[in-house]
């Protein structure tokens, strides 16, 4: 698999010089895609779940919160996170968590999961959201290299948020999901560090959060690719088709990079089963290794189950617990 990983890093440096392919930019329109948030979600998903109930914002004098905060400026474009974490200092364990926000690497938003960053907070964790340029702004890998600046602030800023270091946990949800398992597999991986905001702090994390999120984009229990009715989501962040450019779609999967030095996982899955692609395989690779993973499924619940109760409480429970095992 490291020879798999380095075969597709260097495959990935070759489409991106642009000396194999012309990436497709009509997914660049400069709007803001607005069509996956929290209400739209709850609107669809309430018709066949009735008794589901959006997960409101805590307002708690025991969190400090610090909104919309730069960590990486990028051609004048400021990409901003939100810091939530305990008031009292004595209550903070000194991990943190980043979580990334989902809807197809296109939509969403980071205050999706304002709610899990308070009640982590409530927990001792702090918890970091950072926005990221989506495919309506910027093709893939400018999302990760994004994500890998919010990484290497938040270790600068250690000693200010009292975190440790060498306690960095990456979760996500959906595209948020793939994207935390691919920032796990690949810390430290030079061909997809990016240049912007270097400061010289690592990338790589301590645990993953997966929070049904696919694991390989080309692997046969994926769903993504299909253009027939209309561009997919992932058509729209490669700039190619899968048909078109298959090595890319294969050196941009997670899977592709497990390997000794990927980070103990918690999976936290719905009823889909696409989304949660290649799982199997992912977890042998770290089985293999004596890598701690764990999943959980919550039986009959739709794929946005982590914004809504019944499933948040047990979500947060859940992350909770698995944090403690693997920090002691």
């Amino acid at each position: 698999m490291k020879l798999a990983g380095k075969l597709f890093g260097s495959i990935f440096l070759l489409l991106m010089s642009g000396k194999a392919y012309n990436q497709s930019t009509k997914g660049i329109t400069g709007v803001p895609d607005t069509s996956y948030s929290t209400y739209s979600a709850y609107i669809n998903t309430k018709k066949t779940y009735p008794d589901i109930s959006i997960v409101n914002q805590l307002h708690s004098t025991a969190i400090k919160e610090e909104r919309a905060v730069v960590y990486c400026s990028v051609n004048g474009r400021n990409l901003v996170l939100d810091a939530f974490y305990p008031s009292d200092k004595a209550k903070r364990s000194g991990i943190a968590v980043m979580i990334i926000h989902g809807g197809g690497w296109r939509t969403g938003n980071r205050s999706q999961h304002y709610p899990l960053a308070q009640r982590l907070a409530e927990l001792g964790y702090t918890c970091f959201t950072p926005e990221y340029r989506l495919s309506t702004e910027a093709l893939y890998p400018s999302a990760v290299y994004d994500l890998k600046a919010a990484m290497r602030w938040i270790r600068e800023h250690a000693k200010q948020y009292g975190i440790h270091k060498n306690k960095l946990v990456v979760a996500g949800f959906s595209a948020g999901g793939e994207l935390a398992a691919f920032l796990g597999t690949t810390g430290g991986k030079k061909e997809f560090e990016g240049n912007q905001c270097i400061n010289g702090e690592s990338t790589r994390a301590q645990a993953v959060i997966d929070m049904d999120g696919i694991l390989s984009f080309v692997h046969p229990e994926s769903g993504e690719g299909d253009d027939s009715r209309s561009t997919s989501a992932a058509t729209y962040w490669f700039g190619y088709s899968k048909n078109e450019n298959l090595a890319l779609w294969t050196a941009a999967s997670p899977l592709t990079y497990a390997d000794t030095l990927t980070p103990p996982t918690l999976f936290l899955n719905s009823a889909v089963d696409r989304m949660h692609a290649a799982r199997t395989d992912y977890i042998k690779i770290l089985e293999q290794h004596k890598i701690y993973s764990q999943v959980k499924t919550f039986e009959g619940a739709p794929h946005s189950f982590v914004l809504f109760q019944p499933w948040f409480d047990p979500v947060v429970k859940d992350i909770d617990e698995f944090l403690k095992k693997i920090f002691k």
